[in-house]
């Protein structure tokens, strides 16, 4: 078992920790809100008082920050301070360029990483079935591979260095757009006089299948463990699909990318976030297509 430190104990973070410490592992955390170390210290991590303290003697550090500013700052503070050999993992979701700044960093201090972004919400961290999208060397990959594991569903190595950052953001921007074309298919039904499982039980079984429809529908009743049976409380907040559609609009401007479906959705769900539903999961779209306020 191995000494992880473990930066960034927010809502993925606290989840994704705590199964490490049930798969056996000594995980020393650090946040720097009060409550988050809290939760973890609950959890049986061990709260450290700063991110320079966790590291100390950890072989691996994961870290799980909300942007790609947080993350280079983090690793040029800590990498020169990490004990040698250790392993870099960033879980967060930031741009492609960022996380190849990363693994610049952690290589300038002869240090191994990986840009592990991470897809299946905070049901997925709470559950250990996240799917990790990985970019980093072979040998990086093959020494972060059993650590990933009890936090996972799936692991894939996609690549080089940024290639993990790469697939999320293409990922999302599916996801965005299928949530929103399963929304106006709702939406349209509902003025057609068609029931929403009538709707379900064709689609999820013919052409119009996806993810969107049959693990997360975006109205009440057919899939029972939909967030719109919770009035919409996050799985994964509105406010997040917006960030990554973001990152993917940066990424396609950069590479010379026509994804005009992408820059669609980026629009809607930045209306979305605008009326107040930042905190609303994104399948709450829904809502805003029936030109509802609230």
């Amino acid at each position: 078992m191995a000494t992880i430190a473990f930066i960034g104990l927010g809502n993925m973070g606290n989840p994704m920790a705590a199964n490490l410490v049930k798969a056996g592992h000594s995980v020393q955390g650090f946040d720097l809100i009060t409550e988050n170390l809290e939760t973890a210290a609950s959890n049986g991590v061990t709260v450290m008082a700063s991110a320079e303290a966790a590291v100390k003697d950890a072989a691996v550090i994961i870290t799980m920050l909300p942007a790609g500013k947080h993350v280079l700052s983090v690793y040029a503070d800590i990498a020169p301070k990490a004990a040698r050999g250790a392993l870099f993992i960033d879980s967060s979701t930031i741009d492609v360029e960022s996380a190849r700044k990363a693994h610049a960093i952690a290589a300038e201090n002869n240090l191994l990483s990986i840009d592990a972004p991470v897809s299946g919400g905070v049901g997925g961290a709470e559950a250990g079935t996240l799917t990790f999208m990985a970019g980093g060397s072979a040998d990086a990959f093959a020494k972060a591979s059993p650590i990933l594991e009890p936090m996972a569903g799936r692991v894939v190595h996609c690549g080089e260095g940024g290639a993990g950052q790469a697939a999320k953001i293409c990922n999302n921007m599916i996801l965005g757009i299928s949530m929103i074309g399963v929304s106006e298919a709702f939406v349209l039904a509902e003025k057609l006089g068609l029931s929403h499982q009538a709707l379900f039980d064709v689609a999820s079984t013919s052409s119009g299948q996806c993810w969107s429809l049959t693990s997360y529908c975006p109205v009440p009743g057919p899939v029972p463990a939909s967030p719109a049976n919770r009035d919409y409380k996050p799985g994964f907040a509105a406010g997040l699909m917006l960030k990554d559609l973001r990152l993917a609009q940066e990424a396609a401007q950069g590479a010379g990318a026509v994804t005009p479906l992408g820059a669609e959705a980026t629009q809607l769900y930045a209306l979305f976030n605008a009326m107040g539903h930042e905190g609303t999961d994104f399948s709450g779209i829904v809502n805003f297509l029936r030109g509802k306020e609230s």
